[in-house]
Parts: C-alpha cells; structure tokens; sequence
C-alpha cells in the first residue's frame, strides 16, 4: 500500500468513526426510562423456583454449545486468515477474479461450516430435548443449508464489490468502495423483508377479528401507518414466542408469530404489537441502518490499515486476501458486538416504554414478559459480561422492573402489577 492509500484509509476510517458517533449521540435513546434504568426485578418475584431452574439448566449448555461454535469458527476464520494457508487456497483456484472471489468466500463459509456442525447438531438436539423447536432433522438441515447459501451470497457480493474498488481505483478504493458499502448496507435492509425472509417462513395477514381491530386501533392512535400485520408460520419450527418488524418505506412489516397469536391473551399480545409499533413509530430499522452504513465506512477504512500491515504486500485488488479480510471481519464482529447490542438494548428499551405508555397495561406487559421468558427458557440473571458481550434485548427482569417503575412513577397506569410467582401466571 503507498502513502496515498494510507492516508485514504486513514480519512475513510476517521470520517466512518465521526458519523457513528454523532449518529449515534443524535439518533439512540441513551436515556429511555424516565429516571433511569431501574436494576431488575428479583427473579423469585417474576418467577418460581421451578422456572428459575429449569432456564437456568438449558441456557447453561446453550451457552456451551454456541460459545464452542464461535470459538471453532474464530479460530478456523484466522487460520486462513492469518496465515499463508488461506492464501495458497485461493491461489490454487482458477478462472476470471470476481470468480475467485466467489469460490474463496463459498470454499471458507462451507469449511467453517463443517468445523462447526457438531455444535450446531447439539444445539439442535438441546433444543429438542427442552422442547423448544418442532423441527426435524430434515427441516433443520434445509434452513442451514438456506442460511449458509444466503450467507456465501451476500458475503461474495460484498467482497466482489470492494476487489473491484481496489482493482479499479488503486489508490482510492478506500473511499469508493467504503461509499458502496455503506449504501448496500441500506439497500440490503429494504429488500431483506421481500427476498430473504419468504425463504424461512410463509407470512399471511392476521385474520380479520377482535386482535386485528385493536392492533390497528392502537397504530392510528400511536400515529402509525400499517398496511397490514402479518403472521409468520414459526410454529413448525420453535415452540417460542416472537415478534419483530423488519424494513421500511414500503417494505416496512410488523410481524407476529403463529404461536404467539394463539398462545397468548390478546392484552398480552397486544402489548407484544405495541413495542412493535413502537420500533415503526421511531424509524428503528432506519436507524440501524444508518448506523450500519456509517460503521462499514469505519470498517473499511480499518481494512485498508490493517491489509496495509498484515497483507504481505500484496494489494487489496489481489484475490488471494479474502481469507484475511474474513478474518478481520470475523475478529471486528466480536470486537464491535458490545457497541452494537448497547444501542440495540436502549432502542429495544425505549420500544417497552412506548408500549407501557400506548397500553396503559404494565400488568398485560408484565404477564408477557414473563410467559415470552418461560417459552424460551430465557435464563434471567446471565453472567454480567455475557449480557454486556452478546444481549441485544434487556433481560426479561429489567423489563419487569421498567414496568413496575412506570406503574409507580406514572398515575395513569393504574392496573395491579402481579409481585407474586404464582399471581403472575397467566
């Protein structure tokens, strides 16, 4: 890399780490909970000792078998990556150099993949013997074949467009390719709801009926525009209850889970539909995606400076570094993970908030959260660093206690709120 390309990299990754910043500080509700963020709730005030048992048991060997298949796949991405091995694999490929590309990125996510199925296996089988997915073996099999496709793709379209930056433009690929990026981090997140979802679930709108009525009485009066609800056919493969919203603009969706749908009462549900409403309301998607953009920027301008030290003179138009560049990725991912979930917990806070303030219902909200949890098995006090590390979403028990906090501090939320484990069950 000459003198020019760093100090590209260098401008890149300055301008990228400014708009995150100041994104961030604009756009992220740091301060959702009027008073602050109370502490959680004590766990045997939300659930028995049964329930507090039985999570614990099953997040214990979750976290067993998901921590193992990060830490296989870490090690298997830097062995490419940070030696001459990943290299003399690309080199050995033959044919045009977006051809390359595609085969490294497709030859490196299938190696990975295989060095972790073992762990994916037994995290299925957990998930089996817990009762938490319905899912055979040969569904399971299908979506991770899907989910590894839909991953050699976008990874190959990112890499081809960023080779071909550094091929096109030596000397200011930095810039172009970090511009690129950063608006096909957008355009990913408005077309991922048409053409990467129906490959795991069929969706249809809620059926016309009393919960209908209400979820588009609640958008109106919220201020939000709903063309339609929709409900993913989730129960085929998990027992648990979600729902999220995904898109924007006219691709914009809340949807909600089969199970959730049948499974729970419609003020519970409802209160589900709120916090989604919420997401809508305040553009959450867009957000994050403006933040995304912003953070590839900063990505790419970390690149060059790191191909710049740890590429072996090679240039970044050479195919034979993408096995180091998924290696950077994968390290930067883990690095950056802590940054990332601390911005989706305060949105996701401010999203529990609104629904509180929408529902008038913090007993509804406090009955779901705790049903959500039981479904999952959520376990709800995890190890603090691993909340810190790896929660997107505030534990089950924080949740609990913004609800109780509301219910003190705000007159018109009035209902009871249950304290007690066996007044809490639904």
């Amino acid at each position: 890399m000459t003198h020019d390309d760093r100090r590209t990299s260098l401008a890149v990754l300055l301008v990228g780490a400014v708009a995150f910043v100041v994104l961030a500080v604009w756009l992220v509700p740091w301060n959702p909970v009027p008073g602050g963020t109370p502490g959680p709730a004590a766990a045997r005030s939300v659930f028995t000792a049964e329930q507090v048992s039985k999570a614990e048991e099953f997040a214990t060997w979750a976290r067993v078998w998901s921590w193992s298949s990060l830490a296989v796949s870490l090690l298997v991405a830097c062995w490419f990556g940070f030696t001459r091995h990943g290299a003399r694999l690309v080199e050995r490929m033959r044919g045009p150099w977006w051809w390359r590309v595609v085969l490294a990125v497709a030859a490196l996510v299938l190696i990975g993949r295989v060095a972790t199925l073992p762990f994916a296996v037994m995290m299925h089988r957990h998930l089996l013997d817990f009762g938490l997915t319905r899912q055979g073996w040969g569904g399971f099999a299908a979506d991770l074949l899907r989910s590894e496709l839909v991953t050699i793709l976008t990874t190959s379209v990112g890499l081809v467009l960023l080779i071909g930056c550094a091929r096109r433009w030596p000397r200011a690929w930095p810039a172009v390719a970090g511009g690129l990026l950063a608006c096909l981090v957008l355009v990913g997140s408005f077309v991922y709801p048409l053409v990467v979802e129906p490959l795991f679930n069929d969706f249809t709108p809620l059926p016309d009926g009393a919960l209908r009525s209400q979820i588009l009485r609640l958008a109106d009066r919220e201020g939000v525009h709903v063309d339609d609800v929709l409900v993913a056919d989730a129960s085929r493969r998990t027992t648990t209850l979600n729902a999220y919203v995904s898109g924007f603009g006219s691709t914009r969706r809340v949807v909600l889970y089969d199970n959730l749908v049948h499974d729970l009462p419609d003020d519970q549900a409802l209160s589900v539909v709120a916090h989604e409403l919420a997401h809508a309301r305040h553009d959450d998607v867009v957000i994050g995606s403006v933040l995304g953009a912003s953070a590839a920027l900063l990505g790419v301008g970390l690149l060059g400076l790191a191909v710049d030290a740890l590429g072996r003179r090679r240039h970044m138009g050479d195919p034979a570094l993408v096995p180091l560049v998924l290696a950077l990725l994968a390290v930067g991912t883990l690095l950056a993970s802590p940054v990332e979930n601390a911005v989706s917990r305060h949105i996701e806070t401010r999203a529990d908030v609104d629904a509180l303030r929408a529902t008038h219902d913090p007993d509804a909200f406090i009955r779901m959260q705790r049903e959500l949890s039981v479904r999952a098995l959520s376990d709800p006090t995890p190890p603090a660093w691993s909340q810190f590390w790896f929660g997107s979403h505030p534990t089950a028990l924080t949740r609990v206690a913004i609800a109780r906090t509301l219910y003190e501090t705000v007159p018109s939320l009035h209902r009871e709120v249950p304290k007690d484990p066996v007044a809490a069950q639904p």
